[in-house]
């Protein structure tokens, strides 16, 4: 089986993460700025083979689109151009950043660590992955 990628779209930095190749456990992979992004996942996808790409949702408390939406709306249509065999599905993501947050805390992370916003980037696609794939 191919991995299943998932990302948390930012304007400055976007989190990655990943599934096993049997896509059961989600892991974080790493962070990149947004402007690499494309170059980074054409690198990735060339030496590992990738189901899916899933991206996060962002949405207000009211279910209406976040304002960052716009913005992802533009790198979905470059990320279809660039692997249009690749489908792409999309995760709510509400509460990720606060749960990536919590879950530092609860696992003993320094205070210094856990202000390192890409590593907060990083749990963060993990959690949408980990999510998406609860869905099954």
């Amino acid at each position: 089986m191919a991995r299943i990628l998932a990302l948390d779209f930012g304007k400055v930095r976007t989190g990655i993460a990943v599934t096993d190749e049997l896509q059961l456990i989600a892991s974080g992979l790493t962070t990149v700025n947004t402007k690499d992004l494309l170059h980074f996942l054409e690198e990735y996808t060339q030496k590992e083979s990738v189901e899916r790409f899933v991206v996060g949702l962002p949405k207000q408390m009211d279910n209406t689109a976040s304002e960052s939406e716009g913005m992802i709306q533009e790198f979905l249509k470059k990320l279809t151009v660039k692997f249009p065999s690749i489908p792409v599905e999309r995760q709510d993501e509400r509460f990720t950043s606060k749960m990536a947050v919590q879950s530092m805390l609860d696992s003993g992370m320094k205070k210094k660590k856990r202000r390192d916003k890409a590593l907060v980037d990083e749990i963060s696609a993990t959690l949408i992955l980990q999510a998406y794939l609860n869905r099954f």
